[in-house]
């Protein structure tokens, strides 16, 4: 592929906090972004050259977009894949319909992943009452029953603690298509993020060690240690086998648990991610930059650390004013999102530390 001049225009479909950073790193380097959302106000609109305000299953409001721009990308995978492929090749869009397909669906996501060789945790395929009582049979308890769709930070799943609590299980998730999932005993998490060129040109970042509260990511420590670096070889070969199986292009992420048993997939992402916000000063080339360099047609940058270790503390649910205390704190960068509210559970803007030792 011959590289997008500068001054070209990206298309990015959503308006969060990783569109704003997105944006942020094409303007860097010379491009231009555009913001498609259904908000009146996102976040990432603020930093972007313009915003369309439209719906992602209006496919004559899509087309209009993509006119306007030299190449598009997501900044989340909740966007319909099907509006996407009807746009036809009238505009090229990375990461393709095809990874996007596959990571909005938590079953043909882990049969893929198995097919290539991955390990993900024990499953079945669960749509109505009798087959989540068959899975249980075949899989245990305790277990977790996660929608097939949509869901993320914890959302659109429930655990199971005992058979009993199976019938609750199926109403909380609205009795929606579904994956029961066995219960992992790990040591850690970590994820893999790979940026993968339209030449196969790969770079793996560093794995951080990734810490959860209440099924959201807290912390990001980069590099990860201990098992976290016996396992990440074996991961990494793993996400770039499934990145150039599905020719990807563009920054994805993969989660694993580090298990006495090796790596144990958790679910991958087709785009930038939030266990990834450390490499904006924490490493060479940030993954957002890697992103925008991906999908432009040029080289990609090193995915190196820029001291020994690093730190990402999400701010979870605190305002502007909260979160400019972290300026007090000698060397750590603050970013903060403009999302307007905070509200419980909302990620409002992380900090990132970076530490010589």
């Amino acid at each position: 592929m011959t590289a997008l001049p500068t001054g070209s225009t990206i298309g990015i479909l959503g308006g969060g906090q990783l569109g704003r950073m997105l944006g942020v790193a094409a303007a860097q380097i010379g491009y231009r972004c555009l913001i498609y959302a259904p908000e009146e106000n996102p976040c990432a609109a603020a930093v972007a050259a313009g915003h369309v305000r439209g719906d992602y299953d209006d496919v004559d409001a899509l087309r209009d977009f993509a006119a306007r721009c030299d190449v598009l990308t997501y900044e989340f995978e909740n966007v319909p894949a099907a509006p996407l492929r009807a746009l036809g090749d009238a505009v090229a869009l990375h990461p393709n319909a095809d990874a996007l397909e596959l990571a909005q669906d938590r079953l043909r996501e882990k049969d893929y992943i198995l097919s290539h060789g991955g390990r993900p945790a024990d499953y079945r395929e669960v749509d109505s009452r009798e087959t989540l009582e068959a899975a249980l049979d075949a899989i245990g308890v305790p277990a977790i029953l996660k929608t097939r769709r949509f869901g993320y930070d914890g959302k659109g799943q429930v655990r199971i603690m005992s058979r009993n609590e199976a019938a609750a299980a199926w109403a909380d998730i609205g009795k929606r298509p579904a994956v029961l999932e066995a219960m992992v005993a790990f040591e850690r998490e970590f994820s893999i993020i790979l940026a993968r060129g339209h030449d196969g040109d790969t770079r793996v970042y560093p794995p951080p060690d990734n810490r959860h509260e209440d099924g959201i990511l807290s912390r990001s420590i980069a590099p990860g240690t201990g098992l976290i670096a016996e396992q990440s070889a074996a991961a990494a070969d793993l996400a770039r086998k499934v990145a150039e199986a599905l020719g990807y292009v563009g920054v994805l992420t993969f989660e694993f648990f580090a298990s006495a048993e090796g790596p144990v997939f958790n679910e991958m992402a087709p785009r930038v991610h939030n266990s990834g916000h450390w490499t904006i000063e924490g490493a060479q080339c940030s993954q957002f930059e890697n992103h925008i360099r991906a999908i432009c047609g040029l080289p990609l940058g090193s995915t190196a650390l820029t001291l020994p270790r690093v730190e990402m503390t999400n701010l979870i649910g605190i305002d502007g004013e909260e979160a400019q205390r972290w300026l007090e704190t000698p060397g750590a960068h603050l970013h903060f999102y403009d999302k307007g509210e905070a509200r419980p559970g909302r990620k409002m803007g992380h900090v990132t530390q970076l530490f010589t030792e």
